[in-house]
């Protein structure tokens, strides 16, 4: 009994697990929303007023009111539980800002491809992106209001997804939601890592 509670002490003053997760996707997805909705610090935003020189490059088709967009990154931390912490990074959706996405994978644990059906196409970038990198990663579609709704299989064929990769629908203003999609990313990262640490078979 003893040795049971003086486990149980130390396992609650051992510093919960780090983890780092990256949130990717088009211009507009809704990634600074996402970030905003779960972190339990102020996030770090790095939004700057969309300009009349980028209009050229920007495509605002489906997010018309949108008046600001990420530079740098967006940042945000959750506690899942005592065990468990998770830091969110942001990337920039614009192709003009894609040299910081090396620097912010480093480290990462796996990442969420935030998806709009009113523009599935903006999300094949980052899906080649980390299937090149070879980075676990699980696509959430941000059910936007008005947007037509498709059911997950629907999206995965129309993405070409192998069937392992987790796709789920998701809103990115509500906390519960977006923490059930980090809670998915973690648990198909650590799939994939049991599956590449398995001995190849003779």
């Amino acid at each position: 009994m003893a040795f049971g509670r003086s486990e149980r002490r130390r396992r609650s003053t051992v510093d919960p697990l780090s983890l780092k997760i990256l949130v990717a996707g088009g211009f507009g997805v809704g990634k600074t929303t996402l970030v905003g909705a779960v972190s339990e610090i102020k996030p770090l935003r790095t939004e700057e007023q969309l300009t009349e020189a980028g209009r050229p490059v920007d495509d605002l088709g489906g997010v018309e009111t949108k008046t600001t967009t990420t530079v740098a990154m967006d940042f945000g931390r959750i506690t899942v539980n005592d065990e468990l912490l998770l830091y969110l990074f942001g990337t920039p959706g614009q192709d003009r800002f894609w040299f910081l996405w090396d620097e912010l994978s480093l480290g990462a644990l796996g990442a969420v491809v935030l998806a709009d059906t009113r523009r599935l196409a903006d999300s094949f970038a980052s899906i080649d992106y980390f299937e090149r990198r070879g980075l676990p990663f699980v696509v959430a579609v941000n059910c936007f209001d008005g947007a037509e709704r498709y059911p997950t299989e629907v999206v995965q064929d129309a993405l070409d997804l192998p069937p392992e990769v987790p796709v789920m629908l998701c809103d990115a203003r509500c906390k519960e939601s977006v923490r059930d999609v980090l809670i998915s990313v973690v648990k198909h990262a650590g799939q994939v890592g049991a599956q590449q640490r398995e001995p190849a078979l003779p």
